[in-house]
């Protein structure tokens, strides 16, 4: 691979790097949605019954942008493969396998790890609950469910 191949290649690598990193940060704080503050929120308490791992599927629309990145990927990648003609095809092929590529990176971008709690209120209802993962719960211990009338988290 000549000098502008490698360096076509590592624009490329980089491209999907930009894209693949974002999902993986985190700073360990709890994020609240502006529309929580100054809002009374009900309080109730229980004890977790049960918990089990879930994912928690996007149910967002996708942007397009792991799509279209992974088509510049892919027809950048595909045009050093061959000459003439065969490296026109190529970069359409490439292309296409880098646009379904990409859309997929993007919609597993999506999930997230998740919980599923159950819980025995202190009246004696029973409800479940799922939320992003972060606190560990077990059975047998003391929690709040903070509620806001549609929304609801479990803490200690």
């Amino acid at each position: 691979m000549n000098q502008s191949g490698s360096r076509a290649m590592a624009i490329a690598v980089l491209a999907v790097s930009a894209l693949a990193l974002p999902g993986c940060t985190t700073t360990g704080e709890v994020m609240r949605p502006g529309e929580q503050v100054q809002r009374e929120e009900i309080v109730r308490t229980g004890v977790v019954e049960n918990v089990r791992d879930v994912q928690i599927e996007n149910t967002q629309p996708t942007t397009g942008a792991g799509s279209a990145i992974g088509a510049v990927v892919g027809g950048v990648a595909g045009s050093y493969v061959g000459q003439g003609r065969g490296s026109i095809v190529s970069s359409v092929i490439g292309a296409v396998l880098g646009s379904v590529a990409g859309q997929a990176a993007e919609q597993q971008g999506g999930r997230r790890h998740g919980v599923e709690i159950a819980i025995k209120l202190d009246d004696g209802r029973a409800i479940s609950i799922v939320q992003a993962a972060g606190e560990t719960f077990r059975p047998g211990d003391r929690v709040r469910i903070i509620s806001d009338g549609i929304t609801a988290r479990v803490t200690r």
